[in-house]
This record gives structure tokens, C-alpha cells and sequence, in this order.
């Protein structure tokens, strides 16, 4: 394979990086460098709304993209947020349809109070432009605070109140959601998807999946997956098939971790200001995303990569789960399809990390983390008796 683009041209040996999240519990060099205030300021010519850069405010801890904070002066605000992809991550057709979405939940979200940041335009009127070897976005700031800024996925909310605001915002969310009926991204990386498992073959369905990403092909053609998939995965879809029926499509966020929302406060009174990073949105169900919160939020999945048994915060679900079902309720055949959608919820992603892994990153210990630890641990902790007894307190939840 050739060598990989990370850490490509624009990376100065004579500079610090800021450290990134890594697939375990510590920081790490990222994968991508940090933009530069000579880069910015030459993007931002092509923008005339953001103004000229001032300085970089902070860089973000995100893995999978650079992005920043920018201060600017001259424009119509005082501060933009400028993310950076790789092009074999996204090109500007790819980040259309996300960028579509975000419109229209702006439009349609303002009224039930969720926030969505906008998305700023080229002098050409594009949202997105491509430069070199690299894809970028310029949005507005989100209000509110950025209280969850350090943390990374799979760590809990601070408050128990928290985890109910988050529950109240993405039922918002899903209502806003409605009407916006564009095809799922087929094709992309690093997507969180529901096509594996809303069928009646899911090893058929991920056999095309896997043919469609020669580099994750690779990867799995020394593993079993499918022997994999049939003894961890598919007793799961055995129990969600009879609900496969009941999921309604919807354009769903689908990693609303506590870090992806912006905060009215820092205490445990705050309410949620503004929804942030709609880098993985697809065309999924409600009850899919509502899993995916449950996932990101209240198990404690990093400790496995220590060889210590995840914490689930059982007060965190109820909460979020509360939230929801205030918005929009939940009776008890979508609380049981919600049960068994949570152990599937992960999968989709997992290969998706496991593909960009092994073929745009070339790192082999991550791959190894998406596709050992993420894809198969977590499916078989749900069969354990941690795993089984959060399945059975979402059930049995009264809401």
C-alpha cells in the first residue's frame, strides 16, 4: 500500500501538536495536523462573510478531521469554525447532503429550540471547497457553552440532569428531522449507517458492504467475520426482526454524545443550546439514533481496553430515555424494539473505523481496535450478564 497521507505536507517538526482522542482512555499525536494560520487566512479569502483570521482560538481533539476555532476580524462575526478533511475522507459533494440536512433542521428545528449551526458560502456560493489534498467546511459558532470539549466518546454526562436535556433535544431533533427524505450516503466513509441490520440477511448485506471497500476487504480476508458475525451479531437481529417493520426511515445525527452539544450553563441545571458535528448523519431511524445516545453516553466502553469491566450509568438511560419520551413518547413495543437495536448499533461504525483504519490511516493497531475491540467486544458484552441486564432495564424502564 502506499504511504499514508496523515501527517502529510502541512505538519511542522518545529511545532507542538495539540494532542487528539485516541481509540483508548489516553490522548495521542493526531492523525491529521493542526490548521495553520497561514492555511486558514487562505481559505478564508474564498469566504467572504467570515472576515480575515485574527488567530487560532483552540484546535479540536476530534480524531477523524482538523478543526479549529478562528478568530476574525472584518466579517460578520467574531470567530468561525473551520474543519479540515482529508479528500479521501470527504470531497465537497460528500458533505452536500450533511450540509442539506443541517439547513433543513435549522429551518424546521428553530421553533422547538434545537440550535444547528450555519454553514458558511464561498464567493461562488459553495458550502464546501477543496484545496489541494483537502476538503474544508466553514461554519458559524454554536451558542452556548462547549462544557463536554475534552471528552471523548463513551464517557458519561456530568449531570443525570444532562442526560435528560440531551433526551428532550434529540426527540426536537427527530421532530425537525421530518420531511427531509434524501437516500442514505451510500458509499462514504466513515458514515453511521443502518444497513447491515434493517434487512432479513444481514451477512448478505455486509458481504456487499465489505465488497464495496476494497481496503476493509483486505483487513477481513484473514479474520472469520462472518463466523464472527453469526455466533456475536446475528442472535441480535433475531430478536429485532420482528420490529424491523415498526422503523420508520428518518435522517437521524447519529453520534449525539454529550461532547456533540453546546450547554446554557455548566451546572447540572444547564440545558442544551446547539447540536454540533453531523459528520456521521444518515438515513436511519429515530429509534436507531436514541440507541446510538444510550451507546455514546452510558457505558463506560473504554475501560475494555484496559481489561476492566465497562460502568453502565443506569440513571443516565432513564434520564435520557425521560427526556425523550416527555417529547415524544415511547410505548412499550418502541422501548423493546429499542432494546434490541442497542447491541446492533455500533456495528455499522465499527467497520466503517476498521476500513479507515487500515486504508487511509495505515494504522493496524486502531484497525485492530475498531474491528477487535469496538465490533466484536462490544456485541459480546451484551451477551454477558452487564449487557443482558441493561437490555432488560430499557424493557422493563417505566417511562
Amino acid at each position: 500500500m502506499s504511504a499514508s497521507p496523515a501527517r502529510s505536507r502541512l505538519e511542522s517538526p518545529h511545532h507542538t501538536l495539540p494532542l487528539a482522542h485516541g481509540m483508548g482512555v489516553d490522548t495521542v499525536l493526531p492523525d491529521w495536523p493542526p490548521l495553520t494560520v497561514v492555511e486558514v487566512a487562505g481559505l478564508l479569502r474564498h469566504y467572504p462573510d467570515a472576515g480575515a483570521v485574527r488567530g487560532i482560538l483552540s484546535h479540536s481533539p476530534r480524531p477523524f478531521s482538523a478543526a479549529s476555532v478562528v478568530a476574525t476580524v472584518g466579517g460578520s462575526r467574531a470567530a468561525v469554525f473551520v474543519k479540515r478533511h482529508h479528500a479521501r475522507v470527504r470531497s465537497a459533494a460528500q458533505l452536500e447532503d450533511e450540509h442539506a440536512f443541517m439547513d433543513h433542521l435549522r429551518r424546521n428545528g428553530a421553533a422547538l429550540g434545537v440550535g444547528i449551526c450555519e454553514v458558511l458560502v464561498t464567493g461562488t456560493a459553495a458550502r464546501a471547497l477543496t484545496l489541494g489534498e483537502w476538503t474544508y467546511e466553514v461554519h458559524g459558532l454554536a451558542p452556548g457553552l462547549d462544557v463536554y470539549r475534552e471528552a471523548p466518546s463513551w464517557t458519561p454526562f456530568q449531570e443525570v440532569a444532562h442526560a435528560e436535556a440531551a433526551g428532550r433535544v434529540l426527540a426536537r431533533l427527530h421532530q425537525a428531522a421530518a420531511g427531509f427524505d434524501r437516500p442514505h450516503r451510500a458509499g462514504q466513509p466513515l458514515v453511521s449507517g443502518f444497513t447491515l441490520f434493517a434487512g432479513d440477511d444481514p451477512l448478505a448485506a455486509m458481504a456487499d458492504y465489505v465488497a464495496a471497500r476494497p481496503a476493509l476487504a483486505d483487513y477481513l480476508s484473514t479474520r472469520p467475520w462472518r463466523d464472527d458475525t453469526r455466533r456475536l451479531l446475528l442472535p441480535f437481529h433475531d430478536r429485532l426482526r420482528p420490529h424491523l417493520g415498526h422503523l420508520a426511515p428518518l435522517w437521524t445525527h447519529n453520534d449525539l454524545h454529550a461532547s456533540n452539544l453546546t450547554w446554557t450553563g455548566a451546572g447540572p441545571t444547564a440545558t442544551v443550546a446547539a447540536v454540533l458535528d453531523f459528520g456521521l448523519a444518515d438515513r436511519t431511524t429515530a429509534l436507531y439514533d436514541l440507541a446510538t445516545a444510550i451507546e455514546r453516553n452510558t457505558v463506560e466502553w473504554l475501560a475494555l481496553t484496559e481489561s476492566r469491566a465497562p460502568t453502565v450509568h443506569h440513571d443516565q438511560v432513564a434520564a435520557l430515555l425521560a427526556g425523550y419520551h416527555a417529547v415524544s413518547p415511547l410505548g412499550t413495543e418502541q422501548r423493546q424494539a429499542l432494546a434490541a437495536l442497542l447491541p446492533l448499533v455500533h456495528a455499522e461504525f465499527a467497520l466503517a473505523e476498521t476500513d479507515y483504519f487500515h486504508g487511509v490511516t495505515r494504522s493496524a493497531g486502531n484497525a485492530g481496535l475498531a474491528y477487535e475491540g469496538y465490533f466484536l467486544s462490544h456485541a459480546d458484552w451484551f451477551h454477558g450478564a452487564d449487557g443482558q441486564a441493561l437490555l432488560a432495564f430499557i424493557r422493563d424502564l417505566p417511562l
